[in-house]
């Protein structure tokens, strides 16, 4: 196709139609099987469309389109980023429901809060990482930013952040708020919409009912480009209490701490920049993480399990709440079967005869069960390492 298409234009137009090829990888099952009618593995794009819709489908192949490695396409990806737009709707929504509403002339790098400070910080580093992956044609690179920004940085931190501010009373720091958050969704559209054109297009469209009339279509708006708004002092601050409460909900997950628990936190011997700021996000991390209480001590207490968040040393207290000695016997259990699996799969990738005879997609298959079964081998040694400090 390209060469014909080369050759027409030269014929017809007297002119190069274009001098840069992109040429993708081959599209199989999930199996990594190559689709063909007589395997009867062939997905229809057309029934994927029909069942997900056309942007979930291009922000499927878009986000599998690693270089040098063939797509595996399943239907439960492109379910997963139909449920991606499902949630870009919703913060929409969520925007729209709040009073979110763009504002004429509205300068992002003038916000005076935080937490504002910090959401544009971060739309002008994703910005710039989308940029530079679609310049080197890693889309799958491209597409794993904007998909992380949207997702874990705009709707899980920075509008549930927010929250409290959206819901509150009037005033300067909602005002800021409302209008920066119309403005980082509009700067989502904009970079999501290579990916999701659909949506996004229909999402501008909608949002540009309310406030300043757009100039133009979605399409024909300039491309992001944000060089003023790195603010690390708001990054170091906001990025710490989410360090934090990540690392809180980790520990929970790992000991088997119960959903509906309280715990105190224990800050030990932090600065007073830190005790600054366990004061000003006290409430948030209360909510976010279920602690009941933030403390400060020079020593960590006993019968606590430590965590490590931006070079300061945190604990939860977790004696009487669970039984750490029974923990510990689980987490030793599972490392045992964990181990058993991993020499096993070793010894199949060790066979020569297997290498030779398993069909190709089985031993892939092999390899990515060993490099899941080293991820948690990881995880249970980092939980009965924090386990030790608790003796």
């Amino acid at each position: 196709w390209v060469a014909r298409m080369m050759m027409m234009g030269l014929h017809f137009l007297r002119e190069v139609p274009f001098r840069t090829v992109y040429i993708h990888a081959l599209v199989r099952d999930e199996r990594g099987q190559k689709m063909s009618k007589s395997k009867g593995n062939i997905i229809d794009p057309l029934e994927l469309i029909d069942a997900y819709g056309a942007d979930a489908l291009r922000f499927t192949l878009a986000a599998m389109a690693a270089q040098g490695r063939d797509i595996k396409l399943s239907t439960s990806r492109v379910e997963g980023y139909r449920n991606f737009a499902t949630k870009l709707w919703n913060a929409a929504r969520f925007a729209e429901m709040n009073g979110c509403v763009r504002v004429a002339g509205f300068a992002p790098e003038s916000a005076k809060t935080t937490l504002n400070r910090w959401i544009a910080h971060e739309t002008a580093a994703t910005a710039r990482e989308v940029t530079a992956a679609l310049e080197a044609f890693k889309f799958n690179e491209a597409a794993a930013a904007v998909y992380r920004f949207v997702w874990n940085i705009f709707c899980d931190w920075y509008l549930e952040l927010a929250k409290p501010v959206l819901t509150g009373p009037e005033g300067s720091e909602k005002a800021e708020t409302q209008a920066m958050t119309a403005w980082a969704l509009d700067e989502i559209l904009k970079l999501l919409h290579p990916f999701m054109p659909f949506i996004t297009e229909e999402l501008w469209r909608v949002t540009g009912e309310i406030g300043p009339a757009r100039d133009d279509l979605l399409i024909l708006t300039a491309w992001p480009k944000h060089e003023d708004l790195e603010d690390a002092a708001a990054e170091a601050e906001i990025g710490w209490v989410v360090d934090l409460v990540g690392a809180i909900r980790s520990v929970r997950a790992e000991m088997n701490v119960p959903p509906a628990s309280q715990v105190p936190l224990v800050v030990a011997a932090s600065s007073a920049e830190t005790r600054e700021r366990a004061a000003r996000w006290e409430a948030f991390i209360q909510r976010l993480a279920r602690v009941s209480e933030i403390a400060f001590a020079e020593v960590v207490p006993a019968g606590s399990v430590q965590l490590v968040v931006r070079g300061e040393l945190a604990a939860l207290p977790l004696q009487g709440v669970i039984d750490l000695a029974a923990e510990r016997g689980r987490l030793e259990k599972e490392m045992a079967k964990v181990a058993s699996d991993m020499a096993r799969i070793d010894a199949k990738l060790g066979n020569a005869d297997f290498l030779r005879r398993a069909p190709e997609e089985v031993v892939e298959g092999e390899r990515e069960k060993r490099e899941e079964a080293e991820s948690r081998r990881a995880r249970i040694l980092e939980a009965l390492e924090r386990l030790k400090g608790a003796a």
